[in-house]
């Protein structure tokens, strides 16, 4: 089979940490009592294919990284969270050019909302409803109590309420341990359904999964090797801010076990996906790309839910993982199955581009091809950068460190990622040089900010005579 004649596949998990894969970490524990996940679906693609321990966002979240991810352009420090527009060519748009079927599966309501355009250049989508705040059910809810979902602190915010009601509404009818009720299901078997459907043709397939996202609610047998399915209140959508102001020590356990819980489940999911990949013969005939856009806070640093502020490993560094068939695998001389180079979402695009034998395609691409990394001829990128367009904080990272700059008045901090990959010790003032190293690149178009942030912006370069 000619390279460009390979099908391409892409599936994304939202939330999905790294270190909840368990390929990655093998039996390791991440909180006191609380077990990794178990992802055995997801382990097999990993040793299916090629996995990178370095890849990261540039602009989070969600919007942003998928418009990263299906323009191989960076969205930070340019683009705030924000539609597609007539002038953004999509990974549709270049492969639907070369004869691809160009298809979507998703329940990621917010790339669905009317005018977002992620559908564009698109042959076939399929957008499952209901999601998280989707404008699907009206509270409230009927046949589930929101005092099950919410302590007495949560209780006391009429606003985060009605958040969790309008959640509830949208699966009162679902039921516990009907696994096709839930959103994650249903993604997987239509993706299943539409490569059955779609076999004799050159497929673009994304499949788009928003779980593992909060709130964090499925079948409650899948809580059994994390927590006792029966404890009561079930927070499934924690407060943002710092954890020890609303929820107990316990409580705040038995979020991140609702957490491991809910990749269980979709990684069950997606084990039906994978399924049908094998069962049709696509692993022989596709490359198959599987990311998260990024992880999620579960109080490692005091604070649940994403945020601007909160650009460590469990938010940024993020699973990845592509198969490419064998014998392509070998007539593009990629022989490790693991790599620790640094990537970024964007380069994705122009990789895919580049295996397919179209690298003039990719000239017009932000990304870089990490191709010459998988063929051993070149190291990565140099470092990544990350971070929130509305916030002012910015990571930069290599293989070794990790600097985050702060707005004005805040401390900067330094990580020995090899020594210290929990980030508990900020050598900030230990290792001024590697600071200062770091801090460079910031200097210019990186650091900038929307309007509000101008004048934290400028207050940081009095710190960048300190560390830059």
């Amino acid at each position: 089979m000619k390279n460009e004649e390979l099908n391409v596949i892409v599936i994304v998990m939202d939330s999905l940490r790294q270190d909840h894969v368990s390929y990655y970490n093998g039996e390791k524990r991440v909180f006191d009592g609380v077990p990794f996940a178990k992802t055995p679906n997801l382990d097999k693609l990993a040793l299916d294919g090629i996995t990178f321990k370095n890849a990261y966002p540039s602009g989070l979240p969600t919007i942003p990284q998928r418009t990263e991810l299906m323009t191989g352009q960076f969205t930070l420090p340019y683009k705030a969270w924000s539609p597609l527009n007539a002038s953004d060519l999509t990974l549709a748009a270049f492969l639907k050019r070369r004869g691809y079927l160009t298809s979507l599966v998703s329940d990621t309501y917010h790339m669905l909302k009317p005018g977002y355009n992620f559908y564009s250049y698109l042959d076939y989508w399929e957008f499952v409803r209901g999601q998280e705040f989707d404008q699907h059910g009206l509270p409230p809810p009927k046949n589930r109590n929101p005092n099950d979902y919410s302590n007495e602190n949560i209780r006391k915010d009429p606003s985060w309420m009605a958040l969790i009601n309008k959640f509830l509404s949208n699966i009162d009818e679902f039921r516990d341990e009907r696994e096709e009720d839930w959103f994650p299901c249903k993604v997987f078997s239509r993706g299943a359904d539409l490569l059955s459907d779609k076999r004799d043709k050159k497929l673009f397939l994304w499949v788009d999964s928003f779980d593992p996202h909060e709130p964090w609610e499925h079948p409650h047998s899948f809580d059994a090797p994390y927590r006792d399915p029966d404890i009561k209140p079930r927070i499934i959508l924690p407060k943002g801010g710092e954890a020890r102001l609303w929820a107990s020590e316990d409580e705040v356990n038995d979020v991140r076990a609702l957490y491991a819980g809910e990749v269980s489940f979709v990684d069950s999911c997606f084990g039906r996906f994978y399924a049908a990949l094998k069962e049709g013969g696509f692993l022989d005939n596709s490359i198959v790309v599987m990311l998260a856009d990024h992880g999620h806070p579960l109080a490692d640093h005091g604070k649940f839910l994403k945020g601007g502020d909160r650009l460590y490993n469990e938010l940024i560094r993020i699973p990845f993982m592509i198969t490419v068939p064998q014998d392509v695998r070998s007539e593009l001389g990629i022989k490790r199955k693991t790599f620790t180079e640094l990537i970024a979402v964007p380069d994705i695009f122009p990789t895919l581009l580049d295996m397919l034998g179209l690298p003039e395609d990719a000239i017009p691409l932000a990304g870089k091809s990490f191709l010459p990394v998988l063929q051993g001829e070149a190291g990565g990128r140099p470092y990544v950068i990350t971070g929130y367009h509305e916030a002012p904080d910015r990571c930069v990272r290599d293989s070794h460190y990790s600097y985050i700059s702060r707005p004005a008045g805040q401390p900067d901090e330094l990580y020995d990622l090899n020594e210290d990959p929990k980030e508990a010790h900020n050598l900030i003032d230990e290792r001024p040089d590697e600071a200062r190293r770091l801090a460079s690149p910031l200097k210019g178009i990186w650091s900038l900010s929307p309007p509000k942030y101008v004048k934290g912006i400028q207050g940081k370069y009095e710190l960048y005579r300190n560390y830059g």
